[in-house]
Protein backbone atom coordinates (compact mmCIF):
# COMPACT_ATOMS: atom_id res chain seq x y z
CA UNK A 1 0.00 0.00 0.00
CA UNK A 2 1.13 3.59 -0.71
CA UNK A 3 1.98 5.80 1.61
CA UNK A 4 -0.05 8.82 1.76
CA UNK A 5 1.19 11.76 0.96
CA UNK A 6 1.05 14.43 4.15
CA UNK A 7 -2.06 16.84 4.53
CA UNK A 8 -1.63 20.53 2.99
CA UNK A 9 -1.34 22.96 5.99
CA UNK A 10 -3.51 26.07 6.85
CA UNK A 11 -1.11 28.62 4.90
CA UNK A 12 -1.79 26.24 1.64
CA UNK A 13 -5.50 25.52 2.08
CA UNK A 14 -6.21 29.33 2.99
CA UNK A 15 -3.37 31.45 1.82
CA UNK A 16 -5.83 34.39 1.55
CA UNK A 17 -6.53 34.05 4.68
CA UNK A 18 -3.56 33.31 6.42
CA UNK A 19 -1.76 36.31 4.71
CA UNK A 20 -4.30 38.44 5.88
CA UNK A 21 -3.74 36.54 9.42
CA UNK A 22 0.27 37.72 8.91
CA UNK A 23 -0.81 41.40 7.66
CA UNK A 24 -3.22 41.88 10.40
CA UNK A 25 -1.08 40.42 13.29
CA UNK A 26 1.85 42.57 11.90
CA UNK A 27 -0.47 45.71 12.15
CA UNK A 28 -1.12 44.62 15.88
CA UNK A 29 2.58 44.28 16.69
CA UNK A 30 3.40 47.72 15.53
CA UNK A 31 0.48 50.08 16.89
CA UNK A 32 1.36 48.10 20.64
CA UNK A 33 4.95 49.30 20.02
CA UNK A 34 4.59 52.81 18.42
CA UNK A 35 1.80 53.49 21.60
CA UNK A 36 3.96 51.79 24.11
CA UNK A 37 7.03 53.98 22.47
CA UNK A 38 5.02 57.03 22.95
CA UNK A 39 4.37 55.60 26.78
CA UNK A 40 7.80 56.02 27.56
CA UNK A 41 9.00 59.09 25.78
CA UNK A 42 6.31 61.22 28.04
CA UNK A 43 3.04 60.51 25.71
CA UNK A 44 4.40 62.74 22.49
CA UNK A 45 3.80 62.17 19.03
CA UNK A 46 6.64 60.10 17.31
CA UNK A 47 7.46 62.58 14.69
CA UNK A 48 5.35 65.88 15.88
CA UNK A 49 4.73 69.00 13.83
CA UNK A 50 7.81 72.08 14.13
CA UNK A 51 4.72 74.19 14.56
CA UNK A 52 1.28 73.48 16.18
CA UNK A 53 -1.44 75.20 17.94
CA UNK A 54 -3.14 73.90 21.28
CA UNK A 55 -6.90 73.25 22.47
CA UNK A 56 -7.14 73.25 26.43
CA UNK A 57 -10.33 71.94 27.06
CA UNK A 58 -12.94 72.66 30.73
CA UNK A 59 -15.59 71.48 30.38
CA UNK A 60 -18.67 70.69 33.00
CA UNK A 61 -18.82 71.24 36.70
CA UNK A 62 -15.24 72.18 37.70
CA UNK A 63 -13.58 69.54 40.67
CA UNK A 64 -10.43 68.25 39.59
CA UNK A 65 -7.94 70.26 38.06
CA UNK A 66 -5.14 67.35 37.78
CA UNK A 67 -5.70 65.91 34.35
CA UNK A 68 -6.23 69.57 32.71
CA UNK A 69 -3.21 71.06 34.56
CA UNK A 70 -1.24 68.28 34.02
CA UNK A 71 -2.26 68.57 30.01
CA UNK A 72 -0.91 72.22 30.24
CA UNK A 73 2.26 71.69 31.62
CA UNK A 74 3.26 69.66 28.85
CA UNK A 75 2.02 72.07 27.02
CA UNK A 76 4.62 74.37 28.66
CA UNK A 77 7.42 72.36 27.86
CA UNK A 78 6.67 71.02 24.06
CA UNK A 79 8.54 73.52 21.98
CA UNK A 80 6.42 72.68 18.75
CA UNK A 81 3.35 74.09 20.36
CA UNK A 82 3.29 78.12 19.72
CA UNK A 83 0.13 79.44 21.21
CA UNK A 84 -2.75 77.98 23.25
CA UNK A 85 -6.81 78.62 23.10
CA UNK A 86 -8.30 77.73 26.65
CA UNK A 87 -11.89 76.58 25.24
CA UNK A 88 -14.37 76.69 28.13
CA UNK A 89 -17.32 75.24 29.11
CA UNK A 90 -18.59 75.49 32.06
CA UNK A 91 -21.00 76.78 34.65
CA UNK A 92 -18.52 76.94 37.67
CA UNK A 93 -17.18 74.85 40.14
CA UNK A 94 -15.56 74.31 43.36
CA UNK A 95 -13.23 77.50 44.40
CA UNK A 96 -10.05 75.70 44.91
CA UNK A 97 -9.67 73.64 41.51
CA UNK A 98 -10.78 76.94 39.58
CA UNK A 99 -8.06 79.02 41.34
CA UNK A 100 -5.80 76.30 40.65
CA UNK A 101 -6.70 76.28 36.70
CA UNK A 102 -6.70 80.18 36.41
CA UNK A 103 -3.11 79.95 37.72
CA UNK A 104 -1.54 77.53 35.51
CA UNK A 105 -2.93 78.94 32.59
CA UNK A 106 -1.77 82.25 34.04
CA UNK A 107 1.58 80.95 34.05
CA UNK A 108 1.25 79.38 30.57
CA UNK A 109 0.50 82.68 29.22
CA UNK A 110 4.08 83.87 30.54
CA UNK A 111 5.61 81.54 27.97
CA UNK A 112 3.11 81.57 24.80
CA UNK A 113 0.29 83.29 23.50
CA UNK A 114 -3.45 82.07 24.99
CA UNK A 115 -6.05 83.24 24.38
CA UNK A 116 -9.66 82.09 26.02
CA UNK A 117 -12.70 80.99 24.15
CA UNK A 118 -15.72 81.07 25.93
CA UNK A 119 -18.17 78.43 24.34
CA UNK A 120 -21.96 78.40 25.33
CA UNK A 121 -21.47 78.93 28.99
CA UNK A 122 -18.43 79.91 31.15
CA UNK A 123 -20.00 81.60 34.44
CA UNK A 124 -18.24 82.40 37.89
CA UNK A 125 -15.75 79.23 38.43
CA UNK A 126 -15.45 78.99 34.49
CA UNK A 127 -14.84 82.84 33.93
CA UNK A 128 -12.72 82.56 36.46
CA UNK A 129 -10.71 80.27 34.91
CA UNK A 130 -11.03 82.49 31.69
CA UNK A 131 -9.29 85.43 33.88
CA UNK A 132 -5.76 83.62 33.39
CA UNK A 133 -5.82 84.18 30.14
CA UNK A 134 -4.64 87.91 28.63
CA UNK A 135 -7.68 87.63 26.09
CA UNK A 136 -11.16 86.62 26.33
CA UNK A 137 -13.19 85.83 23.55
CA UNK A 138 -17.00 84.53 23.82
CA UNK A 139 -19.71 84.51 21.53
CA UNK A 140 -22.08 87.32 21.69
CA UNK A 141 -25.12 84.81 23.02
CA UNK A 142 -22.12 82.89 25.59
CA UNK A 143 -23.92 82.84 29.07
CA UNK A 144 -21.12 84.72 31.61
CA UNK A 145 -19.69 86.35 34.51
CA UNK A 146 -22.18 85.09 37.07
CA UNK A 147 -18.91 86.31 39.54
CA UNK A 148 -19.69 84.97 43.38
CA UNK A 149 -19.63 82.67 45.53
CA UNK A 150 -22.42 80.39 47.04
CA UNK A 151 -22.18 77.66 50.41
CA UNK A 152 -25.36 75.01 50.12
CA UNK A 153 -26.22 72.08 51.93
CA UNK A 154 -29.56 70.69 52.65
CA UNK A 155 -32.00 70.27 55.55
CA UNK A 156 -33.26 66.79 55.74
CA UNK A 157 -34.17 67.34 59.72
CA UNK A 158 -37.70 67.01 59.03
CA UNK A 159 -37.48 63.81 57.08
CA UNK A 160 -35.32 62.39 59.70
CA UNK A 161 -38.11 63.21 62.13
CA UNK A 162 -41.04 61.36 60.01
CA UNK A 163 -38.60 58.68 59.46
CA UNK A 164 -38.39 58.35 63.39
CA UNK A 165 -34.93 58.97 63.19
CA UNK A 166 -32.53 60.25 65.39
CA UNK A 167 -29.76 61.84 64.89
CA UNK A 168 -26.68 62.99 67.25
CA UNK A 169 -23.49 64.53 66.68
CA UNK A 170 -20.74 65.21 69.07
CA UNK A 171 -18.34 68.14 68.21
CA UNK A 172 -14.93 69.44 69.59
CA UNK A 173 -16.31 72.75 68.92
CA UNK A 174 -19.29 75.14 68.30
CA UNK A 175 -18.11 75.37 64.75
CA UNK A 176 -17.53 71.84 63.85
CA UNK A 177 -20.37 70.39 62.36
CA UNK A 178 -21.73 73.52 60.50
CA UNK A 179 -23.96 72.44 57.19
CA UNK A 180 -24.73 69.23 58.68
CA UNK A 181 -27.77 68.23 57.07
CA UNK A 182 -28.94 66.24 60.26
CA UNK A 183 -29.00 70.19 62.24
CA UNK A 184 -30.14 73.80 61.53
CA UNK A 185 -27.31 76.04 61.63
CA UNK A 186 -26.65 78.35 64.91
CA UNK A 187 -26.44 82.27 64.73
CA UNK A 188 -22.67 81.75 65.29
CA UNK A 189 -22.44 78.83 62.43
CA UNK A 190 -24.32 81.06 59.94
CA UNK A 191 -22.27 83.94 60.90
CA UNK A 192 -19.07 81.88 60.24
CA UNK A 193 -20.08 80.67 56.90
CA UNK A 194 -20.66 83.97 56.03
CA UNK A 195 -17.40 85.39 56.47
CA UNK A 196 -15.64 82.19 54.96
CA UNK A 197 -18.07 82.89 51.46
CA UNK A 198 -17.28 86.65 52.08
CA UNK A 199 -13.71 86.13 52.09
CA UNK A 200 -13.46 83.95 48.74
CA UNK A 201 -15.81 86.20 47.12
CA UNK A 202 -13.11 89.18 47.63
CA UNK A 203 -10.34 86.70 46.61
CA UNK A 204 -12.65 85.93 43.43
CA UNK A 205 -13.27 90.03 42.74
CA UNK A 206 -9.23 90.51 43.59
CA UNK A 207 -8.19 88.34 40.81
CA UNK A 208 -10.69 89.69 38.68
CA UNK A 209 -9.15 93.06 38.84
CA UNK A 210 -5.75 91.97 38.77
CA UNK A 211 -6.29 89.73 35.65
CA UNK A 212 -8.99 92.65 33.69
CA UNK A 213 -6.88 95.45 34.53
CA UNK A 214 -10.01 97.40 35.89
CA UNK A 215 -10.81 99.18 38.78
CA UNK A 216 -12.15 96.82 41.80
CA UNK A 217 -14.38 99.14 42.24
CA UNK A 218 -16.00 98.30 38.94
CA UNK A 219 -15.67 94.82 38.98
CA UNK A 220 -17.04 94.28 42.56
CA UNK A 221 -20.40 96.47 40.53
CA UNK A 222 -20.65 93.36 38.33
CA UNK A 223 -19.63 90.66 41.16
CA UNK A 224 -23.09 90.69 42.76
CA UNK A 225 -23.77 87.10 41.32
CA UNK A 226 -25.25 88.21 38.28
CA UNK A 227 -24.91 86.65 34.52
CA UNK A 228 -24.29 88.62 31.43
CA UNK A 229 -24.70 88.06 27.75
CA UNK A 230 -21.29 87.59 25.88
CA UNK A 231 -22.22 91.24 24.06
CA UNK A 232 -23.02 92.75 27.67
CA UNK A 233 -19.97 90.93 29.33
CA UNK A 234 -17.95 92.24 26.36
CA UNK A 235 -19.82 96.64 27.07
CA UNK A 236 -18.77 95.45 30.47
CA UNK A 237 -15.36 94.79 29.58
CA UNK A 238 -15.13 91.47 30.85
CA UNK A 239 -14.30 90.09 27.78
CA UNK A 240 -12.09 91.81 24.99
CA UNK A 241 -13.75 90.53 21.71
CA UNK A 242 -16.92 88.63 20.25
CA UNK A 243 -16.75 85.50 18.18
CA UNK A 244 -16.50 81.77 18.17
CA UNK A 245 -13.71 79.38 18.64
CA UNK A 246 -12.37 80.31 14.51
CA UNK A 247 -12.04 84.08 15.83
CA UNK A 248 -9.89 83.24 18.63
CA UNK A 249 -7.51 80.96 16.50
CA UNK A 250 -7.16 83.79 13.94
CA UNK A 251 -6.38 85.61 17.32
CA UNK A 252 -4.01 83.14 18.30
CA UNK A 253 -2.41 82.90 14.85
CA UNK A 254 -1.83 86.54 14.58
CA UNK A 255 0.06 86.75 18.23
CA UNK A 256 2.38 83.65 17.17
CA UNK A 257 2.49 84.87 13.75
CA UNK A 258 1.54 82.03 12.15
CA UNK A 259 0.10 81.62 8.77
CA UNK A 260 -2.15 78.88 6.81
CA UNK A 261 -3.16 75.68 8.37
CA UNK A 262 -1.77 74.93 11.80
CA UNK A 263 -2.52 71.67 13.25
CA UNK A 264 -4.39 71.72 16.70
CA UNK A 265 -3.16 69.32 19.54
CA UNK A 266 -6.20 68.91 21.63
CA UNK A 267 -6.42 67.47 25.75
CA UNK A 268 -6.80 66.55 28.03
CA UNK A 269 -8.17 63.04 26.76
CA UNK A 270 -11.62 62.76 27.40
CA UNK A 271 -12.85 60.10 30.05
CA UNK A 272 -16.26 58.62 30.30
CA UNK A 273 -18.78 58.56 33.42
CA UNK A 274 -21.19 56.65 34.18
CA UNK A 275 -24.58 58.70 34.87
CA UNK A 276 -24.94 56.53 38.35
CA UNK A 277 -21.86 57.79 39.38
CA UNK A 278 -22.76 61.35 38.90
CA UNK A 279 -25.51 61.51 40.44
CA UNK A 280 -23.96 59.67 43.55
CA UNK A 281 -21.44 62.51 43.40
CA UNK A 282 -23.66 65.09 42.98
CA UNK A 283 -26.49 63.80 46.12
CA UNK A 284 -23.24 63.44 48.44
CA UNK A 285 -22.01 66.97 47.48
CA UNK A 286 -25.45 68.21 48.12
CA UNK A 287 -26.49 66.68 51.67
CA UNK A 288 -22.77 67.40 52.77
CA UNK A 289 -22.69 71.09 52.12
CA UNK A 290 -19.79 72.41 49.33
CA UNK A 291 -18.57 76.09 48.34
CA UNK A 292 -18.91 76.86 44.79
CA UNK A 293 -18.29 79.49 42.46
CA UNK A 294 -21.86 79.14 40.48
Amino acid sequence: MAPSSPKPGFSQRHPFLFGFTLILAAVVLLTGAMAAFRHYVGGKTLFPPERRLALVRVDGLIADPEKINAFIATLKRDDTVKGVVVRIDSPGGVVAPSQEIRAAVADLAGLKPVVASLSAVAASGGYYVACGAPVIVANPGTLTGSIGVLYQTSDMQGLMEKLGIKHDMITSGKYKGAGSPFFPLTPEQRDQLQAMVLDIHRQFVDDVAASRRMPREKVEALAQGQAFTGRQAFENGLVDRLGGLDAAYALLKEQAGLTGEIPVLEGPPKERTGILRELLSEFAADITGRLLLQ
